[in-house]
C-alpha cells in the first residue's frame, strides 16, 4: 500500500492561533488523540461576511500529516484532542 492509498487520518482541533507574520491569518492545528501527529490549516480572514465553519474534527490526507516531535506539545495535543473527541462530533462547528 502506498501513502496515497492510505485512509484519511481523523484529527481533532487542538489549537487556534493568529499569525504574527501575516495580518488576518488564523492557524488551525488538528491532532490525533494520541498527540503523535498533527495537521495545520491556515485560513485568511478576508472579511466579516466570509463565513467558513471550523469543525471539531476532520479527516486529513496522510500525505499532509506531520509528526509531533516535542514531548510537551504531544502531551498537550493528546489531552485536547481526546477532550474534543469525547465532547464533540467531528462535524460540530467550533
Amino acid at each position: 500500500m502506498t501513502v496515497s492509498d492510505a485512509s484519511p487520518v481523523r484529527m481533532w482541533l487542538v489549537e487556534r492561533t493568529y499569525s504574527d507574520d501575516e495580518q488576518n491569518m488564523v492557524i488551525l492545528t488538528y491532532a490525533t488523540v494520541d498527540g503523535e501527529r498533527y495537521f495545520r490549516k491556515e485560513r485568511a480572514l478576508t472579511s466579516f461576511s466570509d463565513v467558513r465553519d471550523t469543525t471539531a474534527g476532520l479527516d486529513a490526507d496522510p500525505e499532509n500529516v506531520g509528526a509531533v516531535t516535542d514531548a510537551a506539545d504531544r502531551e498537550r495535543y493528546a489531552t485536547e484532542a481526546a477532550r474534543m473527541a469525547e465532547t464533540h462530533d467531528p462535524d460540530d462547528v467550533i
